[in-house]
């Protein structure tokens, strides 16, 4: 029985490592531990977010190398600088871009549509061998926000490619060059 249950502890251990290889993605450029900090980031942002404004906003917090793009709808000028702050209190935010909006939140349609526009430049970018692990996509309002650590050609492709979707109003960069 002990040789079986070391045996099932080895196969799950390398089946474990299996799939990490299977997942990653080769052209990520940032450390495994860069990237765990980055999920931490959104997290607590807007678990901290929701707990002060509720249902009063609807941001999206995305944070790539420890720069945070915000963005979104809040109700006054008052709860954009909140939003901002609570973000930079999150421990390892390195820099932040506030995009929200001030005013209205958007219908759930205008959600739909910026889902659509953002599939269609993801498939395009793997078409052109960009992968999501070099740019990542943020649609807002027909606004593309394009974030990444990446060569000055991979953000002109990633740029053209985005600013020629259909639906697209404009794009920001918010890159990182490596360079």
């Amino acid at each position: 029985m002990r040789l079986f249950s070391v045996f099932l502890f080895v196969a799950i251990l390398v089946a474990g490592q299996g799939c990490v290889n299977v997942t990653s993605n080769s052209a990520e450029r940032r450390s495994p531990g860069t990237q765990l900090e980055d999920e931490s980031i959104e997290t607590k942002a807007i678990a901290n977010i929701k707990e002060k404004y509720k249902d009063t906003v609807q941001i999206t917090v995305t944070s790539f190398n420890r720069f945070v793009l915000i963005t979104g709808d809040a109700p006054s000028e008052d709860s954009k600088t909140g939003i901002e702050r609570i973000v930079y209190s999150v421990l390892n935010v390195k820099k932040i871009a506030n995009e929200v909006s001030v005013g209205v939140l958007p219908i759930p349609s205008v959600r739909r549509a910026d889902a659509g526009i953002t599939r269609d430049i993801k498939s395009t970018l793997n078409r052109k061998a960009l992968t999501s692990g070099t740019v990542k996509i943020v649609t807002e309002k027909g606004v593309v926000y394009l974030l990444g650590l990446v060569t000055h050609a991979d953000a002109n492709t990633a740029a053209e490619i985005a600013s020629t979707t259909s639906g697209v109003l404009k794009v920001v960069r918010v890159f990182e060059y490596i360079d």
